[in-house]
């Protein structure tokens, strides 16, 4: 393997309600040391709260967000667009990319529709799609 290399992100927001995909991704995320801290939430309105609530407070804001699409209570693009009233501060600190394991034509064409989406991932994340996320090789949906 190579050197160890620091974390390029501090904090990082997994939003996931399937236990199985989060420890998945918690695991692969970890490995590649790819944030220091990972934030967990099964629901999406636990997640818009802690956004809420660390708003002002930059160092505990996520740099890249994980959501899921297909959620109980509140789905993904629910989440995303009441992330979209969030000040314009936190929204260029986040990165919000969507990751699925069903990948409907309808949902890849409501992704790209959507501003605050930078990419479109199938599940499960691999250490190539962290890579590239780092490398800056993800600017659009593919």
């Amino acid at each position: 393997m190579g050197e160890i290399m620091t974390s390029p992100f501090e904090v990082i927001m997994v939003i996931d309600d399937t236990e199985a995909d989060m420890y998945i991704m918690n695991r692969i995320i970890v490995k590649n040391n790819f944030a220091k801290k990972v934030l967990q939430f099964s629901m999406a309105d636990d997640a818009l709260e802690y956004l809420r609530e660390n708003e002002m407070k930059g160092a505990e804001l996520p740099q890249v967000i994980f959501v899921d699409i297909h959620m109980p209570k509140k789905t993904g693009f629910e989440f995303l667009n009441e992330y979209d009233g969030f000040s314009n501060r936190l929204k260029n600190q986040c990165k919000v990319y969507v990751i699925s394991s069903s990948i409907h034509e309808s949902d890849i064409i409501q992704s790209q529709e959507n501003k605050n989406i930078i990419g479109f991932h199938e599940k499960p994340i691999t250490m190539q799609f962290l890579e590239n996320i780092v490398s800056g090789e993800l600017k659009a949906v593919s």
